[in-house]
């Protein structure tokens, strides 16, 4: 078993990017040109790797390799964005891998993509990029090539190398679960293991609401990979394992005017096996909220008229730097409930509620991985 934060150190060590990994300060597929540069990525780094995993690392520092995090990412579905949009698309998996030095809420993001020994390609066009349009690596460039060029096998020696050295050890398990349980003592810090070789710890805060046992700061890790499987300082979330699994229902706090409700938004079910596999999967259970549509218009009105002022750099009274602060969650239940213009506002308003306050953006930040989760579903 690969220990994923030894992978992560092992690829840093060949300081440069080359054809079968890069590194990101950062990436963001909520915007077009950042979700069709990723897709370039990672098609050139499937034809660049036909026969040997690739990586891309995000959340380092191009210059000096300084590993900085990124906000954790629980996008499940990012093999559909695959699919959608590349042909032959390879298997390609998101890991989020805490480092002891960043803070609770950051990782290190970890893309590992599959060889399939085809080619791939845009499907179809997005941003700059034409459909049919095929990439590879040059060195540490992602650039278009033309189909009939001939992909050496110059990378698997290497990357099995790098793989062997980043393998992990009962000091490395051991370690991770000290780790763990010292940094979360405060919210209840609990390790279980499964099959006799996987070690899941998790913490949070417990609470109980209409008889329902939930928990809030909710930090789940698959020590034997150094892996964060979720994380989490808003959400409410529902635990349940036995002897063969481990579920996590996810739920979300959605209203209006004062009044809110739970709803489940998304069941995670991590399965072992007595082979030393596991495998993870993930069902929408989100069913979104449905309100008086006169009531939804007002208040779409009302965000409208403080975006406005905030364009034009006027000071907003009292109550309209409440009613920013619910800004994001208001836009996401109005596009919910076939507001189809309210995702355009939703980010538009981004730097205006980015600026105002650091608690306003991280509840801005909660409704886009909401809507990242339902619309890629």
């Amino acid at each position: 078993m690969i220990n994923k934060r030894l992978l992560i150190k092992n690829l840093l060590a060949h300081n440069d990017e080359n054809s079968f990994y890069d590194k990101k300060r950062k990436i963001d597929i909520s915007q077009k040109e950042g979700k069709a540069k990723f897709l370039k990525h990672v098609c050139a780094l499937s034809n660049s790797n036909p026969k040997n995993n690739s990586y891309i690392v995000i959340g380092v520092e191009d210059e000096d390799n300084n590993i900085i995090g990124v906000d954790f990412f629980d996008d499940s579905k990012i093999q559909n964005l695959i699919n959608a949009y590349l042909t032959n698309p390879p298997i390609v998996q998101y890991e989020n891998i805490p480092f002891p030095h960043l803070p609770d809420n950051k990782v290190v993001g970890l893309v590992t993509i599959r060889p399939i020994d085809s080619l791939t390609s845009l499907r179809k066009n997005i941003w700059k990029y034409y459909g049919g349009s095929v990439f590879f690596r040059d060195g540490s460039m992602s650039m278009p090539k033309v189909f009939d060029i001939e992909v050496k096998d110059v990378n698997s020696k290497i990357v099995e190398a790098i793989e062997n050295h980043a393998q992990n050890n009962i000091q490395h398990t051991l370690d991770a679960v000290f780790e763990f349980l010292n940094k979360r003592k405060d919210y209840n810090p609990q390790y279980k293991v499964f099959k006799e070789y996987f070690v899941l710890c998790w913490s949070g805060q417990k609470k109980i609401v209409d008889d329902t046992i939930f928990y809030s700061r909710v930090d789940i890790e698959m020590v034997n990979e150094q892996v964060r499987l979720f994380f989490s300082t808003l959400d409410e979330v529902a635990i349940s394992f036995d002897n063969d699994g481990f579920k996590i229902i996810e739920y979300v706090n959605l209203g209006l005017q004062n009044t809110s409700k739970y709803y489940p938004l998304e069941e995670t079910l991590i399965q072992f096996s007595n082979n030393a596999n596991y495998t993870i999967e993930t069902k929408l259970l989100f069913e979104p909220p449905q309100f008086d549509k006169k009531v939804l218009h007002h208040i779409y009105n009302a965000n409208n008229a403080i975006l406005e002022k905030l364009k034009k750099g006027l000071k907003l009274n009292k109550n309209e730097e409440i009613d920013l602060m619910n800004m994001p969650e208001t836009y996401l239940i109005c596009y919910l409930n076939s507001f189809h213009e309210a995702i355009d506002k939703l980010v538009e308003v981004k730097p205006f509620i980015k600026k105002y306050s650091a608690d306003a953006y991280i509840l801005y930040k909660e409704s886009l991985r909401i809507l990242r989760k339902v619309k890629y579903s």
